[in-house]
């Protein structure tokens, strides 16, 4: 295995810049993408051009959120597993921790007519922030594909009518366009057992039925969602929502509207959410085990397939996969807004500040979310002081 080129900055350096990215940086997955070009690349010129193509296509195509992948990678490319796991827990870190103050405070004031206030306006921009993040998605991958158009469709009517995310079909729609685009050698082989892909729900369901403590719960449900997170770290929002709210009823519906708000107006990944839904559940331990659960599939999706990706990433089978499963979590982004923005579009006043999020964010491309947050809680503060007077 080649050995990396020495480096032009230690792993302290690396470890510090991505605990500063992940405490600042805001805008969602794209722009923190962006900030580590201009960072990184561009103007430290720690990483070359070509190492951080490679590690932005592993991240779009391997399971996982897209920033926290690249950031891992960043740090794999000249200080490989240890440089890749300090760099991935820099920038988790801040945000985790903002998340559980965050939880905390909730706990604590979430009774307060003025907390309720400001997540009566952020709730109903969330709605507005994931619409546009679907419609982004959907023009820059699925295209005018009718294959994936179909999957898309499929899973979106399937999210609404559920109101959860049915995982195995995630595995199916990436199989489909596998074997349709760029079947195997030996699909026409008589020994192909095609019957054992049949049991993967039933197992899915055999897992469901097993009773175990809260915190084992919290772990497997929350690997599970971090194994499903294609491209955005919102691909996880509709997974999250059909197993906490309508599965487990560990949330109800205003509060989990409340945690995806609260992973919009804190820098870091957006997946980060999960700590904050951890600490609902089961407070800090809870936290803790959904933020780990969720970030070591993306970790171990970044560092075991990173030694090889250079001679398969291109593999015609493996991008054909890719784009079924990411056609899949589109479609279920999708989908969710309909059935969040069902229980966060209450009034006049929502439907006012959901609509005036997608304008403003159709019209100023470059507005960051976190900007748009705070404007509809402080809408939501106004009308909530207009009504009690």
């Amino acid at each position: 295995m080649n050995q990396p080129a020495p480096a032009p900055y230690s792993l302290l350096q690396m470890v510090l810049y991505m605990l500063r990215l992940g405490a600042l940086g805001f805008g969602g997955p794209v722009a923190l993408v962006g900030y580590m070009q201009r960072d990184l690349v561009d103007e430290r010129k720690w990483i070359s051009q070509e190492d951080y193509k490679e590690g932005l296509a592993l991240a779009q195509l391997a399971p996982g959120p897209l920033a926290a992948q690249l950031g891992i990678y960043m740090g794999y490319v000249h200080y490989r597993i240890l440089g890749a796991t300090l760099a991935g827990i820099a920038f988790v870190l801040p945000s985790f921790l903002m998340v559980v103050a965050l939880g905390w405070a909730y706990m604590r004031f979430g009774g307060l007519s003025w907390m309720q206030a400001v997540f009566y306006g952020v709730g109903a921009a969330v709605i507005g922030i994931i619409a546009m993040s679907a419609r982004k998605l959907t023009q820059k991958s699925i295209g005018r594909d009718k294959l994936l158009w179909a999957i898309y469709l499929l899973l979106a009517i399937v999210t609404v009518i559920t109101e959860s995310e049915i995982a195995w079909l995630f595995i199916a729609a990436g199989i489909l366009v596998w074997l349709l685009r760029a079947p195997p050698a030996w699909l026409g082989r008589k020994n192909l057992n095609v019957a054992a892909l049949t049991q993967v729900p039933m197992a899915g369901s055999f897992l469901g039925t097993i009773d175990m403590g809260l915190l084992t719960q919290i772990g497997i449900f929350f690997a599970k969602a971090g194994a499903f997170v294609f491209g955005s770290g919102l691909a996880i929002v509709p997974f999250l929502y059909g197993g906490v709210v309508t599965e487990h009823h560990w949330l109800n519906d205003k509060q989990f509207v409340d945690a995806v708000a609260v992973a919009m107006i804190t820098p870091g990944p957006v997946v980060i959410t999960v700590g904050f839904i951890g600490y609902l559940i089961a407070g800090f331990p809870g936290a803790l085990v959904a933020a780990l659960a969720t970030f070591v599939p993306c970790y171990l999706f970044t560092i075991i397939p990173a030694p090889y990706f250079k001679k398969y990433g291109r593999v015609p089978g493996v991008i054909a996969f890719v784009d079924g499963i990411t056609a899949a979590a589109i479609g279920a982004i999708t989908g969710s807004v309909i059935v969040i923005a069902r229980r966060s579009i209450v009034d006049l006043p929502t439907v006012l500040i959901a609509l005036a999020t997608i304008l403003l964010l159709w019209k100023f491309k470059k507005l960051q979310e976190p900007v748009v947050i705070a404007a509809a809680a402080i809408v939501g503060l106004l009308v909530f002081s207009l009504r009690t007077v």
